[in-house]
């Protein structure tokens, strides 16, 4: 048992530079995901046709959704290494690295000509470039999470831990709208050229990300602890973590687990249930969407701020409520087939209960590690249980439903509800209380040789 320990420079003040910090890391993160639910719309609404032509259409939509799960594959690789990055040379790094990558790689999408032009080639390149916008997408948000943390001072660090959510509902927000525009389209214009200008356009956006965030100040946390650099190298981070931080890794991937199985079956799984078993038009839905992502826009920052009064944890339980309260009636809307019900179901859900969450979870993820080890462990817990959950889960409802003579929806309801008991029971297992957090020995003789060199 090794004894409790103040989490370092707790209540120390923010530093003078990061007033650059909070708009560099919501841009950098809006570009990202908005590349990443840009390709997630489109799997679910186009990709099917163009790189997997079949007589059935829910077969190509299928096919269509296990590139997208390819993605969260990978995911899992890039956390793991562009963590250890992060906790080595710098969380600043590994944010304009992982930025280039997902940014280009999606660009790169919208090049690609379809399968009845090169045939097995074109299914092919979109699956290398969905591998390499996963690779890039595995340490973005655990990376913006602990630069946002760690720039904050004690008594805001739920409101400056959101800022990376409010980011991913801006990205969503401008993903929904060019998807909502481009499915406006004729059928013809869509699919022949429509849907690539969102993905192209994504080479400019990458560029405006990139001279953001190469001007964003290191953390205070990482540069206290840039004494012990060598000390930090010769380590084992992954052992490190096993070893000392199991407990805050099970949190990490149990919450993740709950919070991206509703994430994605509410944001993708939802437009694909429209269009091909409800036959609602795919604009309808897409809409839906963008209405949600900017009620949620406001929803982050109240959020947030409730965390630093009412704490992560609660609100974390208030959200995993809200998620099993709405599992049926958010299909009990969606099969009324009216838009005006549709639009209510998607902003309940991701406008308010899933932001809610996600905006917790920045300052409650972070509060699990000490700084040593905070990007690697993010990097590792949330995105090998992220891979398994956001990457399944849309595939699996899909599987369900198309598997169902009626196709029935109450086993998704259940995975809804099967997600809010791992919210729930994440939170009940925090790390982080009465400002204390338990870390390892190792930990401990790399804060002693911190300091003894800094002095």
């Amino acid at each position: 048992m090794t004894p409790p320990s103040k989490t370092p420079t707790a209540g120390a003040p923010p530093s003078r530079r990061s007033k650059s910090v909070g708009p560099a890391v919501v841009v950098g993160t809006a570009l990202e995901f908005f590349d990443f639910y840009l390709y997630a719309s489109m799997a679910a609404l186009v990709f099917g046709p163009i790189f997997f032509p079949s007589e059935n259409s829910a077969v190509s939509t299928l096919a269509a959704f296990s590139t997208f799960a390819v993605g969260f594959l990978v995911r899992p690789l890039g956390g793991i290494v562009f963590g250890i990055l992060g906790d080595r040379i710098g969380r600043k790094a590994v944010l304009t690295c992982t930025l280039l990558l997902m940014g280009v790689a999606t660009g790169c999408i919208g090049l690609i000509p379809s399968y009845e032009t090169i045939g097995i080639a074109a299914p092919i390149l979109l699956v290398v470039f969905r591998l390499l916008q996963g690779f890039g997408a595995g340490a973005e948000f655990g990376s913006a999470v602990a630069m946002s943390y760690e720039h904050a001072a004690s008594k805001s660090r739920g409101r400056q831990g959101a800022w990376p959510a409010l980011g991913v509902n801006i990205g969503l927000l401008a993903s929904s709208l060019a998807v909502t525009a481009v499915t406006s389209l004729s059928d013809d214009a869509l699919h022949s050229w429509g849907w690539r200008v969102p993905f192209l356009v994504s080479f400019v956006l990458v560029g405006l990300g990139y001279w953001m965030r190469r001007s964003l100040p290191e953390t205070p946390e990482f540069e206290q602890m840039a004494a012990a650099a060598q000390t930090r190298k010769k380590a084992q981070p992954l052992r490190n973590l096993l070893k000392n931080h199991w407990r805050g890794l099970t949190v990490v991937a149990v919450s993740t687990i709950g919070l991206n199985s509703i994430s994605y079956i509410f944001k993708t799984f939802s437009l694909s249930y429209l269009a091909e078993f409800r036959d609602v038009a795919a604009n309808v839905g897409a809409f839906g969407i963008s209405l949600a992502s900017a009620v949620a826009i406001v929803v982050v920052p109240l959020a947030g701020r409730l965390c630093d009064t009412a704490g992560t944890r609660r609100v974390m339980l208030i959200g995993a409520g809200g998620i099993a309260v709405l599992a049926f009636p958010f299909f009990w809307l969606l099969d009324t087939d009216r838009p005006i019900y549709i639009w209510a179901a998607l902003i309940l859900t991701v406008g308010i209960v899933q932001p809610t969450l996600l905006a917790a979870s920045g300052s409650f993820l972070a509060q699990q590690f000490p700084p040593e080890v905070r990007v690697s462990g993010l990097g590792a817990g949330r995105e090998v249980s992220g891979a398994f959950a956001g990457g399944l889960a849309p595939l699996a409802a899909l599987t369900m439903v198309t598997l169902s003579p009626t196709h029935s929806t109450w086993g998704v309801s259940v995975i809804f509800i099967a997600g809010a008991l791992f919210i729930a029971g994440s939170a009940l297992g925090d790390q982080y209380r009465d400002g204390t957090l338990r870390v390892g020995i190792d930990d401990l003789q790399a804060r002693q040789e911190a300091t003894v060199r800094s002095q």
